[in-house]
């Protein structure tokens, strides 16, 4: 096994990581409290986009089996499976526009958006994949 792919798997499984916290991050400050009427306002603007609403059981359920699932794919990630190279790309696009939508609406809005602690890390990781995936495509 390279050291190339043994950073993929490393930046992987540091982005998951930093995505557990940013749930607990968001679950300890209330992230529903901000999301589920943000999501009613929405739809009575766009009626035809199909976002859900949360329970905070659901909700926390959800995440914490992505998170898991993400996780499990981690051996992969080591191995640098072209697939899974591949899926670093959107996966670190979407963690990055988490992280800047959460510091981006706390600046709009000059207060503190439940996950905006952790939003740095994910785009530390973010970033860390990105570039890790690039360099090991380009070998």
């Amino acid at each position: 096994m390279n050291a190339s792919r043994r950073q993929l798997g490393f930046a992987w499984v540091g982005l998951t990581v930093a995505l557990a916290v940013h749930v607990a991050d968001e679950a300890m400050h209330d992230f529903l409290s901000v999301y589920n009427p943000a999501v009613l306002v929405i739809r009575q603007r766009l009626p035809w986009l199909p976002l859900p609403t949360f329970t905070f059981d659901v909700w926390l359920a959800g995440l914490i089996f992505a998170v898991l699932g993400l996780l499990t794919m981690a051996p992969l990630a080591y191995r640098g499976q072209r697939w899974l190279v591949l899926a670093s790309y959107p996966y670190a696009a979407l963690m990055f526009a988490n992280g800047l939508g959460h510091i981006s609406y706390s600046l709009y809005t000059r207060t503190f958006m439940p996950g905006v602690w952790s939003s740095p890390l994910l785009l530390a990781g973010s970033v860390w994949l990105l570039v890790t995936a690039c360099r090991l495509l380009r070998e």
